[in-house]
C-alpha cells in the first residue's frame, strides 16, 4: 500500500489492553449479567446516543454529571453501581502493549503521518497520554470529549484527515478494536483494520498491510 499517507490508531485496546475485560469482571463479581450491566453504564457503545456515558465522550456531561446519571439509570435496573468504582477498575486494566508502541515508532520512522482518534473524557486526557510517549510519535490527538463528536460517528475521522493536513480518505488507515467504529470509517473510504486482543497480530497486520520491512 505504496500510496498510504497516513495511520489512524484508536487509543485504549490498541496501545493497551482492552478496558472491557475489566468491566465484564466487574459485572462478574456482582453477579449481575455482562450485556445488561454494559448497557447501563455505557449504553450501546457501538452507536452514538444521549446515553450519559455518550454524552460525556462528546464533552457534553462532566464526568460528576455523568456519574448522577448514570446512577439513577442503574436504579432503575436495581442495580447500585458507582461509575468511579468502575473506572478506577479500568484503569487498573490499563497496561501498555510495547510492541504496538513500537509498531508506532516505526510507522513514524517510515515517513506516514500519524492520529490517535479516541473516544475519551476530558478529565482523563492527562491520565491515558501519560502512559505512553503520545507527543513524540503522534501528529494529532483526536479527543472526542475536547471535539464534541465521538466515534462511530465518521465526522470524527474527517476531522482528524483535515488535521493532518487534508489527507484523502482512501489514503489513510484506521486500526481499532470496535468494528463499529472500523465500519464507520470504511464509509469515508479510510481502509480499515480491525484490532483483536492479540498485540503480534495487530503488529503483523499493519505491517503486512504498508508493506514494512525493517
Amino acid at each position: 500500500m505504496s500510496d498510504i499517507e497516513a495511520v489512524l490508531f484508536d487509543f485504549g485496546g490498541v496501545f493497551t489492553a482492552s478496558p472491557f475485560r475489566a468491566v465484564e469482571k466487574m459485572a462478574q463479581d456482582l453477579e449481575v449479567d455482562v450485556a445488561v450491566f454494559c448497557d447501563v453504564m455505557f449504553g450501546p457503545y457501538h452507536e452514538d446516543t444521549d446515553h450519559p456515558w455518550h454524552a460525556l465522550e462528546r464533552g457534553e456531561l462532566s464526568l460528576e454529571q455523568a456519574r448522577e446519571a448514570i446512577l439513577e439509570l442503574g436504579k432503575r435496573k436495581t442495580m447500585d453501581v458507582d461509575l468511579y468504582q468502575l473506572l478506577m477498575k479500568m484503569a487498573g486494566a490499563n497496561l501498555v502493549h510495547e510492541s504496538v508502541v513500537g509498531l508506532l515508532r516505526e510507522v513514524k520512522k517510515a515517513g506516514y503521518k500519524t492520529a490517535i482518534v479516541t473516544n475519551n473524557v476530558r478529565e482523563f486526557s492527562d491520565g491515558w497520554r501519560a502512559l505512553m510517549p503520545v507527543d513524540d510519535y503522534v501528529d494529532k490527538v483526536i479527543d472526542s470529549s475536547f471535539h464534541g463528536v465521538r466515534k462511530p460517528d465518521a465526522r470524527i475521522f474527517s476531522i482528524a484527515l483535515d488535521e493532518l493536513g487534508g489527507i484523502a480518505a482512501d489514503k489513510a488507515v484506521f486500526l481499532d478494536d470496535v468494528p463499529a467504529n472500523v465500519a464507520s470509517a470504511r464509509t469515508l473510504g479510510i481502509h480499515g483494520i480491525d484490532v483483536t486482543d492479540s498485540p503480534s497480530e495487530t503488529v503483523k497486520n499493519l505491517r503486512d498491510f504498508l508493506c514494512l520491512s525493517f
